[in-house]
């Protein structure tokens, strides 16, 4: 994917680390981005964590508490987060300020995860 910077795909030893670290369960999406690239970091600075610290990124912020069933994802570099919900495979993407994580306010910006992966490619009209 041009404009976007990103390593190897995790490995299997970080994605069960990643697993362990949560209190619910990894995105299916999200899993399937990492046997690709782990993590990644668009031009804008668009942010989806990496297999080895998605479960700190999600400690800090408290997302079990404050957005029970949710996984943060990613970030925009900026103060807002994305999160899917853990539980569904199909989940739209959803912002929030991240000192905000009440998911009564969450604003859906994608209809799934896929589709917002495909948004962030960089191309001629964006």
């Amino acid at each position: 994917m041009a404009g976007v910077v990103s390593k190897a795909a995790a490995t299997p030893a970080d994605v069960s680390r990643a697993r362990a670290e949560l209190e619910v369960s990894l995105p299916t999406p999200l899993v399937a981005l990492w046997s690709v690239r782990d993590g990644l970091l668009t031009e804008s600075g668009v942010c989806v964590y990496e297999a080895g610290c998605i479960g700190e990124r999600n400690a800090t912020y408290e997302v079990a508490q404050y957005a029970p069933g949710f996984v943060l994802i990613g970030d925009d570099s900026g103060g807002c987060g994305f999160l899917l919900r853990a539980d569904d495979p199909g989940s739209a993407v959803f912002s929030s300020g991240l000192g905000d994580l009440n998911p009564t306010r969450f604003e859906a910006v994608s209809q799934d995860f896929p589709t917002w992966i495909e948004s962030l490619r960089p191309g001629p009209e964006r």
